[in-house]
């Protein structure tokens, strides 16, 4: 049985709009030690369509997705 990823913090992007969503969740990334794991909650359709894309484009790594109520709960790796 593998032990499950603990967040190093938590950050709640429900209700924020595109592009603004994105750069919030790179600005937490960036102020996190590199192979720090964020917690991400976004809502459905668009964010969870764009933010992954965006911070990968930045070398940040997903390591979970899952459905959160009707929004998603990513746990992403800072990248360096």
């Amino acid at each position: 049985m593998s032990n499950p990823i603990v967040a190093d913090d938590r950050l709640d992007l429900r209700g924020v709009k595109c592009p603004a969503n994105s750069a919030r969740a790179l600005v937490r990334l960036e102020s996190l030690d590199a192979g720090a794991v964020l917690e991400i909650l976004l809502d459905d359709g668009e964010p969870i369509e764009s933010v992954p894309p965006a911070l990968a484009d930045e070398g940040h790594v997903q390591l979970d997705r899952r459905r959160d109520g009707a929004g998603w709960r990513l746990l992403v790796r800072a990248g360096g």
